[in-house]
Protein backbone atom coordinates (compact mmCIF):
# COMPACT_ATOMS: atom_id res chain seq x y z
CA UNK A 1 0.00 0.00 0.00
CA UNK A 2 2.86 2.36 0.74
CA UNK A 3 4.28 1.75 -2.72
CA UNK A 4 0.97 2.64 -4.42
CA UNK A 5 0.60 5.73 -2.21
CA UNK A 6 4.09 6.98 -3.16
CA UNK A 7 3.29 6.29 -6.81
CA UNK A 8 0.19 8.49 -6.64
CA UNK A 9 2.18 11.30 -5.02
CA UNK A 10 4.80 11.18 -7.79
CA UNK A 11 2.11 11.30 -10.48
CA UNK A 12 0.46 14.31 -8.91
CA UNK A 13 3.78 16.12 -8.55
CA UNK A 14 4.65 15.50 -12.20
CA UNK A 15 1.29 16.99 -13.28
CA UNK A 16 1.33 20.09 -11.05
CA UNK A 17 4.98 21.21 -11.10
CA UNK A 18 4.67 22.95 -14.45
CA UNK A 19 1.90 24.83 -16.16
CA UNK A 20 2.99 24.05 -19.71
CA UNK A 21 1.29 21.03 -21.26
CA UNK A 22 3.45 17.89 -21.59
CA UNK A 23 3.32 15.15 -24.12
CA UNK A 24 2.00 11.76 -22.95
CA UNK A 25 5.31 9.89 -23.30
CA UNK A 26 7.22 12.30 -20.98
CA UNK A 27 5.49 11.03 -17.85
CA UNK A 28 6.37 7.48 -18.75
CA UNK A 29 10.03 8.43 -19.22
CA UNK A 30 9.96 10.15 -15.83
CA UNK A 31 8.68 7.01 -14.11
CA UNK A 32 11.05 4.70 -16.01
CA UNK A 33 13.94 6.86 -14.89
CA UNK A 34 13.15 5.94 -11.27
CA UNK A 35 11.81 2.40 -11.43
CA UNK A 36 13.21 0.74 -14.56
CA UNK A 37 16.00 -1.85 -14.28
CA UNK A 38 16.68 -1.86 -18.02
CA UNK A 39 20.47 -2.02 -18.66
CA UNK A 40 22.33 0.36 -20.94
CA UNK A 41 22.82 -1.10 -24.39
CA UNK A 42 26.38 -1.45 -25.72
CA UNK A 43 27.41 0.76 -28.57
CA UNK A 44 27.15 -1.03 -31.92
CA UNK A 45 30.38 -2.36 -33.39
CA UNK A 46 31.62 -0.43 -36.38
CA UNK A 47 30.99 -2.28 -39.63
CA UNK A 48 32.96 -1.97 -42.85
CA UNK A 49 31.44 -1.49 -46.27
CA UNK A 50 31.68 -5.21 -47.08
CA UNK A 51 29.67 -6.13 -43.97
CA UNK A 52 32.58 -7.30 -41.77
CA UNK A 53 33.21 -5.76 -38.38
CA UNK A 54 36.42 -3.83 -37.83
CA UNK A 55 37.36 -6.08 -34.88
CA UNK A 56 37.69 -9.10 -37.18
CA UNK A 57 40.38 -7.45 -39.34
CA UNK A 58 44.05 -7.13 -38.37
CA UNK A 59 46.08 -4.53 -40.25
CA UNK A 60 49.76 -4.30 -39.33
CA UNK A 61 49.90 -0.64 -40.38
CA UNK A 62 47.73 0.21 -37.33
CA UNK A 63 50.26 -1.27 -34.88
CA UNK A 64 53.70 0.18 -34.04
CA UNK A 65 56.11 -2.65 -34.92
CA UNK A 66 59.83 -1.94 -34.65
CA UNK A 67 61.83 -2.60 -37.79
CA UNK A 68 65.02 -4.35 -36.69
CA UNK A 69 66.46 -4.41 -40.19
CA UNK A 70 65.98 -0.76 -41.01
CA UNK A 71 64.21 0.68 -44.01
CA UNK A 72 64.15 -1.55 -47.03
CA UNK A 73 66.11 -0.09 -49.92
CA UNK A 74 64.94 -0.53 -53.46
CA UNK A 75 67.61 -2.27 -55.50
CA UNK A 76 68.62 -0.61 -58.77
CA UNK A 77 67.80 -2.43 -61.94
CA UNK A 78 70.66 -4.41 -63.44
CA UNK A 79 71.44 -5.19 -67.04
CA UNK A 80 69.69 -8.22 -68.47
CA UNK A 81 72.53 -9.29 -70.76
CA UNK A 82 75.48 -11.42 -69.74
CA UNK A 83 78.38 -9.13 -68.84
CA UNK A 84 80.98 -11.85 -69.51
CA UNK A 85 79.85 -12.34 -73.08
CA UNK A 86 79.75 -8.58 -73.59
CA UNK A 87 83.32 -8.11 -72.37
CA UNK A 88 84.66 -10.86 -74.61
CA UNK A 89 82.92 -9.36 -77.64
CA UNK A 90 84.30 -5.90 -76.89
CA UNK A 91 87.77 -7.31 -76.39
CA UNK A 92 87.68 -9.35 -79.60
CA UNK A 93 86.24 -6.62 -81.79
CA UNK A 94 87.19 -3.24 -80.32
CA UNK A 95 90.32 -4.17 -78.37
CA UNK A 96 91.07 -3.66 -74.67
CA UNK A 97 89.14 -1.20 -72.48
CA UNK A 98 90.78 1.60 -70.58
CA UNK A 99 89.97 2.31 -66.90
CA UNK A 100 87.51 5.05 -67.82
CA UNK A 101 85.71 2.74 -70.20
CA UNK A 102 86.97 4.37 -73.37
CA UNK A 103 87.73 2.17 -76.33
CA UNK A 104 91.32 1.64 -77.24
CA UNK A 105 91.26 0.44 -80.83
CA UNK A 106 93.97 -2.04 -81.72
CA UNK A 107 96.37 -1.04 -84.43
CA UNK A 108 95.49 -2.79 -87.61
CA UNK A 109 96.73 -2.32 -91.10
CA UNK A 110 93.99 -1.05 -93.33
CA UNK A 111 94.08 0.64 -96.63
CA UNK A 112 92.96 4.25 -96.80
CA UNK A 113 91.10 3.66 -100.04
CA UNK A 114 88.40 1.40 -98.44
CA UNK A 115 84.99 2.92 -98.56
CA UNK A 116 83.06 3.66 -95.36
CA UNK A 117 80.14 1.46 -96.45
CA UNK A 118 82.29 -1.64 -96.90
CA UNK A 119 84.02 -0.96 -93.57
CA UNK A 120 80.70 -0.88 -91.71
CA UNK A 121 79.61 -4.17 -93.33
CA UNK A 122 82.84 -5.86 -92.24
CA UNK A 123 82.39 -4.54 -88.71
CA UNK A 124 78.89 -5.98 -88.47
CA UNK A 125 80.09 -9.39 -89.71
CA UNK A 126 82.95 -9.49 -87.22
CA UNK A 127 80.64 -8.46 -84.39
CA UNK A 128 78.09 -11.16 -85.24
CA UNK A 129 80.82 -13.82 -85.43
CA UNK A 130 82.29 -12.73 -82.09
CA UNK A 131 78.87 -12.82 -80.41
CA UNK A 132 78.24 -16.34 -81.72
CA UNK A 133 81.64 -17.61 -80.53
CA UNK A 134 81.17 -16.04 -77.08
CA UNK A 135 77.76 -17.68 -76.72
CA UNK A 136 79.11 -21.12 -77.68
CA UNK A 137 82.09 -21.01 -75.34
CA UNK A 138 81.80 -22.68 -71.92
CA UNK A 139 81.09 -20.19 -69.10
CA UNK A 140 83.70 -21.67 -66.73
CA UNK A 141 85.47 -18.39 -66.24
CA UNK A 142 82.25 -16.57 -65.31
CA UNK A 143 81.13 -18.72 -62.36
CA UNK A 144 80.43 -16.52 -59.38
CA UNK A 145 80.96 -17.28 -55.73
CA UNK A 146 78.99 -20.34 -54.67
CA UNK A 147 77.97 -21.28 -58.21
CA UNK A 148 78.56 -24.82 -59.44
CA UNK A 149 78.63 -26.16 -62.97
CA UNK A 150 75.62 -28.25 -63.86
CA UNK A 151 77.68 -31.37 -64.58
CA UNK A 152 79.25 -31.16 -61.10
CA UNK A 153 76.02 -30.67 -59.16
CA UNK A 154 74.74 -33.32 -56.71
CA UNK A 155 71.18 -33.64 -55.45
CA UNK A 156 69.13 -35.75 -53.05
CA UNK A 157 65.41 -35.93 -52.19
CA UNK A 158 64.70 -36.82 -48.56
CA UNK A 159 61.25 -37.64 -47.20
CA UNK A 160 60.48 -37.37 -43.48
CA UNK A 161 57.57 -39.50 -42.19
CA UNK A 162 56.40 -40.53 -38.76
CA UNK A 163 53.48 -40.35 -36.32
CA UNK A 164 51.91 -36.97 -35.45
CA UNK A 165 53.89 -34.66 -33.15
CA UNK A 166 57.16 -36.57 -33.68
CA UNK A 167 59.16 -33.39 -34.45
CA UNK A 168 59.35 -33.69 -38.25
CA UNK A 169 58.74 -29.99 -38.87
CA UNK A 170 61.28 -28.93 -36.23
CA UNK A 171 63.95 -31.07 -37.89
CA UNK A 172 63.11 -29.65 -41.33
CA UNK A 173 63.39 -26.07 -40.05
CA UNK A 174 66.71 -26.81 -38.30
CA UNK A 175 68.19 -28.47 -41.39
CA UNK A 176 67.18 -25.67 -43.74
CA UNK A 177 68.15 -22.88 -41.33
CA UNK A 178 64.86 -20.99 -41.53
CA UNK A 179 61.19 -21.60 -40.84
CA UNK A 180 59.48 -23.34 -43.74
CA UNK A 181 56.98 -25.50 -41.81
CA UNK A 182 54.73 -24.71 -38.85
CA UNK A 183 55.85 -26.38 -35.62
CA UNK A 184 53.50 -26.65 -32.65
CA UNK A 185 52.86 -28.82 -29.60
CA UNK A 186 49.48 -29.76 -31.03
CA UNK A 187 49.13 -32.89 -33.12
CA UNK A 188 48.52 -32.79 -36.88
CA UNK A 189 50.18 -29.41 -37.28
CA UNK A 190 51.38 -30.17 -40.82
CA UNK A 191 48.41 -30.34 -43.20
CA UNK A 192 50.27 -30.83 -46.50
CA UNK A 193 53.71 -31.64 -47.86
CA UNK A 194 56.24 -28.87 -47.15
CA UNK A 195 59.52 -28.39 -49.04
CA UNK A 196 62.78 -27.23 -47.45
CA UNK A 197 66.09 -26.88 -49.35
CA UNK A 198 69.64 -27.19 -47.99
CA UNK A 199 72.53 -26.29 -50.35
CA UNK A 200 76.11 -26.81 -49.24
CA UNK A 201 79.02 -26.74 -51.68
CA UNK A 202 78.10 -28.75 -54.76
CA UNK A 203 75.32 -30.70 -52.98
CA UNK A 204 71.63 -29.82 -52.62
CA UNK A 205 69.30 -31.76 -50.30
CA UNK A 206 65.52 -31.27 -50.61
CA UNK A 207 63.54 -32.16 -47.47
CA UNK A 208 59.85 -33.05 -47.76
CA UNK A 209 57.97 -32.73 -44.48
CA UNK A 210 54.79 -34.83 -44.54
CA UNK A 211 51.67 -35.00 -42.34
CA UNK A 212 51.69 -37.45 -39.44
CA UNK A 213 51.06 -41.05 -40.48
CA UNK A 214 49.10 -43.72 -38.64
CA UNK A 215 48.67 -47.33 -39.69
CA UNK A 216 45.04 -47.69 -38.55
CA UNK A 217 42.01 -45.56 -39.31
CA UNK A 218 41.37 -45.11 -35.60
CA UNK A 219 44.49 -42.94 -35.47
CA UNK A 220 42.94 -40.16 -37.52
CA UNK A 221 42.11 -37.19 -35.31
CA UNK A 222 39.65 -35.35 -37.57
CA UNK A 223 37.62 -36.04 -40.68
CA UNK A 224 39.98 -34.35 -43.14
CA UNK A 225 43.10 -35.97 -41.64
CA UNK A 226 42.29 -39.25 -43.40
CA UNK A 227 42.66 -37.80 -46.90
CA UNK A 228 45.85 -35.95 -45.95
CA UNK A 229 47.47 -39.10 -44.57
CA UNK A 230 46.47 -41.11 -47.64
CA UNK A 231 48.14 -38.51 -49.86
CA UNK A 232 51.30 -38.78 -47.76
CA UNK A 233 51.34 -42.57 -48.13
CA UNK A 234 51.29 -42.30 -51.94
CA UNK A 235 54.59 -40.34 -51.99
CA UNK A 236 56.57 -42.59 -49.61
CA UNK A 237 58.35 -44.56 -52.38
CA UNK A 238 59.25 -41.46 -54.43
CA UNK A 239 62.15 -40.25 -52.23
CA UNK A 240 65.82 -41.21 -52.53
CA UNK A 241 66.19 -41.45 -48.74
CA UNK A 242 63.33 -41.97 -46.29
CA UNK A 243 63.63 -40.87 -42.65
CA UNK A 244 61.25 -42.65 -40.28
CA UNK A 245 61.05 -40.56 -37.11
CA UNK A 246 59.35 -41.09 -33.76
CA UNK A 247 59.34 -39.50 -30.30
CA UNK A 248 61.65 -41.70 -28.22
CA UNK A 249 60.76 -39.93 -24.96
CA UNK A 250 57.06 -40.66 -25.41
CA UNK A 251 57.90 -44.22 -26.46
CA UNK A 252 59.75 -44.79 -23.18
CA UNK A 253 57.02 -43.19 -21.05
CA UNK A 254 53.93 -44.70 -22.72
CA UNK A 255 54.54 -46.86 -25.82
CA UNK A 256 51.94 -46.58 -28.56
CA UNK A 257 51.21 -49.79 -30.46
CA UNK A 258 50.32 -47.81 -33.60
CA UNK A 259 53.77 -46.17 -33.64
CA UNK A 260 55.54 -49.51 -33.10
CA UNK A 261 53.46 -51.03 -35.89
CA UNK A 262 54.42 -48.18 -38.25
CA UNK A 263 58.16 -48.52 -37.49
CA UNK A 264 58.12 -52.28 -38.04
CA UNK A 265 56.02 -52.02 -41.19
CA UNK A 266 58.48 -49.58 -42.81
CA UNK A 267 61.50 -51.62 -41.69
CA UNK A 268 60.45 -55.12 -42.70
CA UNK A 269 60.64 -54.88 -46.49
CA UNK A 270 63.69 -53.42 -48.21
CA UNK A 271 63.33 -51.10 -51.18
CA UNK A 272 66.28 -51.41 -53.62
CA UNK A 273 65.66 -47.92 -54.98
CA UNK A 274 65.46 -46.25 -51.56
CA UNK A 275 67.54 -46.07 -48.39
CA UNK A 276 65.69 -45.88 -45.08
CA UNK A 277 66.98 -44.68 -41.72
CA UNK A 278 65.37 -44.63 -38.29
CA UNK A 279 65.61 -41.42 -36.24
CA UNK A 280 64.87 -41.35 -32.51
CA UNK A 281 63.90 -37.75 -31.87
CA UNK A 282 63.68 -35.68 -28.65
CA UNK A 283 66.62 -37.42 -26.94
CA UNK A 284 67.19 -34.23 -24.92
CA UNK A 285 64.05 -35.04 -22.87
CA UNK A 286 65.34 -38.50 -21.87
CA UNK A 287 67.08 -38.32 -18.48
CA UNK A 288 68.65 -41.81 -18.49
CA UNK A 289 70.59 -42.09 -21.72
CA UNK A 290 71.00 -45.85 -21.23
CA UNK A 291 67.33 -46.25 -22.06
CA UNK A 292 68.09 -45.13 -25.62
CA UNK A 293 70.18 -48.26 -26.16
CA UNK A 294 67.21 -50.41 -25.15
CA UNK A 295 65.05 -48.73 -27.78
CA UNK A 296 67.76 -49.22 -30.41
CA UNK A 297 67.96 -52.92 -29.55
CA UNK A 298 64.18 -53.19 -29.87
CA UNK A 299 64.30 -52.24 -33.57
CA UNK A 300 67.75 -53.53 -34.56
CA UNK A 301 66.46 -56.63 -36.36
CA UNK A 302 64.60 -54.64 -39.04
CA UNK A 303 66.55 -55.10 -42.31
CA UNK A 304 65.22 -52.07 -44.21
CA UNK A 305 66.89 -49.53 -41.90
CA UNK A 306 70.46 -48.85 -42.96
CA UNK A 307 71.36 -46.51 -40.09
CA UNK A 308 70.00 -45.44 -36.70
CA UNK A 309 70.31 -41.84 -35.44
CA UNK A 310 69.54 -40.34 -32.03
CA UNK A 311 68.79 -36.65 -32.51
CA UNK A 312 67.04 -33.60 -31.12
CA UNK A 313 65.45 -31.72 -34.00
CA UNK A 314 64.65 -28.72 -31.83
CA UNK A 315 68.08 -28.20 -30.22
CA UNK A 316 70.24 -29.75 -32.93
CA UNK A 317 71.82 -32.57 -30.98
CA UNK A 318 73.05 -35.29 -33.38
CA UNK A 319 71.79 -33.41 -36.45
CA UNK A 320 75.33 -32.79 -37.75
CA UNK A 321 75.99 -36.53 -38.19
CA UNK A 322 72.62 -36.96 -39.91
CA UNK A 323 73.33 -34.05 -42.25
CA UNK A 324 76.75 -35.44 -43.20
CA UNK A 325 75.25 -38.86 -43.91
CA UNK A 326 72.66 -37.31 -46.25
CA UNK A 327 75.37 -35.29 -48.04
CA UNK A 328 77.30 -38.50 -48.71
CA UNK A 329 74.22 -40.16 -50.24
CA UNK A 330 73.72 -37.43 -52.87
CA UNK A 331 74.09 -38.47 -56.50
CA UNK A 332 75.15 -36.45 -59.53
CA UNK A 333 72.13 -34.74 -61.04
CA UNK A 334 71.18 -31.09 -61.62
CA UNK A 335 69.72 -29.07 -58.79
CA UNK A 336 65.95 -28.78 -58.80
CA UNK A 337 65.74 -25.56 -56.73
CA UNK A 338 67.56 -22.23 -56.80
CA UNK A 339 70.42 -22.30 -54.30
CA UNK A 340 70.51 -18.56 -53.59
CA UNK A 341 66.96 -17.20 -53.67
CA UNK A 342 63.60 -18.58 -52.60
CA UNK A 343 60.91 -18.68 -55.23
CA UNK A 344 57.72 -16.72 -54.76
CA UNK A 345 55.73 -19.91 -54.22
CA UNK A 346 58.03 -20.94 -51.36
CA UNK A 347 57.71 -17.51 -49.73
CA UNK A 348 53.92 -17.65 -50.03
CA UNK A 349 53.89 -21.04 -48.37
CA UNK A 350 56.13 -19.75 -45.56
CA UNK A 351 53.75 -16.84 -44.89
CA UNK A 352 50.84 -19.29 -44.55
CA UNK A 353 52.82 -21.61 -42.27
CA UNK A 354 53.89 -18.76 -39.96
CA UNK A 355 50.32 -17.52 -39.50
CA UNK A 356 49.07 -21.08 -39.00
CA UNK A 357 51.68 -21.70 -36.29
CA UNK A 358 50.53 -18.62 -34.36
CA UNK A 359 46.93 -19.68 -34.86
CA UNK A 360 47.64 -23.05 -33.25
CA UNK A 361 49.45 -21.36 -30.36
CA UNK A 362 46.58 -19.04 -29.41
CA UNK A 363 43.42 -20.94 -30.44
CA UNK A 364 42.67 -24.30 -28.90
CA UNK A 365 40.52 -27.42 -29.21
CA UNK A 366 39.10 -28.18 -32.67
CA UNK A 367 38.77 -24.56 -33.85
CA UNK A 368 42.14 -24.14 -35.67
CA UNK A 369 41.64 -27.43 -37.53
CA UNK A 370 38.30 -26.31 -38.93
CA UNK A 371 39.52 -22.89 -40.13
CA UNK A 372 39.96 -22.53 -43.89
CA UNK A 373 43.16 -20.55 -44.48
CA UNK A 374 43.53 -18.64 -47.76
CA UNK A 375 46.17 -16.37 -49.27
CA UNK A 376 44.20 -13.62 -50.99
CA UNK A 377 46.80 -11.03 -52.03
CA UNK A 378 50.58 -10.94 -52.46
CA UNK A 379 52.03 -7.71 -53.78
CA UNK A 380 55.50 -6.14 -53.81
CA UNK A 381 55.23 -2.38 -53.32
CA UNK A 382 57.45 0.29 -54.85
CA UNK A 383 59.30 1.02 -51.60
CA UNK A 384 60.53 -2.60 -51.47
CA UNK A 385 58.02 -3.76 -48.84
CA UNK A 386 55.62 -6.66 -49.18
CA UNK A 387 51.84 -6.61 -48.76
CA UNK A 388 50.26 -9.93 -47.69
CA UNK A 389 46.53 -10.42 -47.15
CA UNK A 390 45.14 -13.67 -45.75
CA UNK A 391 41.60 -14.72 -44.86
CA UNK A 392 40.63 -17.06 -42.03
CA UNK A 393 37.21 -18.56 -42.79
CA UNK A 394 35.30 -20.26 -39.96
CA UNK A 395 32.24 -22.52 -40.38
CA UNK A 396 30.36 -21.26 -37.28
CA UNK A 397 29.66 -17.76 -35.87
CA UNK A 398 30.70 -18.93 -32.40
CA UNK A 399 34.13 -20.00 -33.69
CA UNK A 400 34.51 -16.68 -35.49
CA UNK A 401 33.80 -14.85 -32.24
CA UNK A 402 36.44 -16.89 -30.38
CA UNK A 403 39.03 -16.36 -33.12
CA UNK A 404 38.46 -12.60 -33.20
CA UNK A 405 38.52 -12.21 -29.40
CA UNK A 406 37.23 -9.33 -27.32
CA UNK A 407 37.65 -6.16 -29.32
CA UNK A 408 39.84 -8.01 -31.85
CA UNK A 409 42.47 -8.82 -29.21
CA UNK A 410 43.17 -12.42 -30.26
CA UNK A 411 43.42 -11.90 -34.01
CA UNK A 412 45.51 -8.80 -33.29
CA UNK A 413 47.96 -10.77 -31.18
CA UNK A 414 48.24 -13.48 -33.84
CA UNK A 415 48.86 -10.85 -36.52
CA UNK A 416 51.52 -8.93 -34.55
CA UNK A 417 53.58 -12.04 -33.75
CA UNK A 418 53.27 -13.39 -37.30
CA UNK A 419 54.21 -10.03 -38.83
CA UNK A 420 57.36 -9.75 -36.69
CA UNK A 421 58.50 -13.25 -37.64
CA UNK A 422 57.83 -12.68 -41.35
CA UNK A 423 59.98 -9.55 -41.20
CA UNK A 424 62.86 -11.53 -39.71
CA UNK A 425 62.56 -14.34 -42.24
CA UNK A 426 62.20 -12.17 -45.35
CA UNK A 427 64.50 -9.37 -44.13
CA UNK A 428 62.18 -6.66 -45.38
CA UNK A 429 59.11 -4.69 -44.34
CA UNK A 430 55.94 -6.77 -44.39
CA UNK A 431 52.43 -5.33 -44.33
CA UNK A 432 50.27 -8.20 -43.07
CA UNK A 433 46.46 -8.11 -43.17
CA UNK A 434 44.39 -10.87 -41.55
CA UNK A 435 40.60 -10.97 -41.89
CA UNK A 436 38.25 -13.40 -40.15
CA UNK A 437 35.20 -14.31 -42.19
CA UNK A 438 32.22 -16.59 -41.85
CA UNK A 439 31.72 -19.34 -44.43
Amino acid sequence: MKAFRSLRILLSISRTTTATPRKPHQAQNFLRRFYSAQPNLDEPTSVNEDGTSSDSVFDSSQYPIEDSHGDSVKKPKEATWDKGYRERVNKAFFGNLTEKGKLKVAEEESSEDDDDDEDSVDRSRILAKALLEAALESPDEELGEGEVREEDQKSLNVGIIGPPNAGKSSLTNFMVGTKVAAASRKTNTTTHEVLGVLTKGDTQVCFFDTPGLMLKKSGYGYKDIKSRVQNAWTSVDLFDVLIVMFDVHRHLMSPDSRVVRLIKYMGEEENPKQKRILCMNKVDLVEKKKDLLKVAEEFQDLPAYERYFMISGLKGSGVKDLSQYLMDQAVKKPWEEDAFTMSEEVLKNISLEVVRERLLDHVHQEIPYGVEHRLVDWKELRDGSLRIEQHLITPKPSQRKILVGKGGSKIGRIGIEANEELRRIMNRKVHLILQVKLK
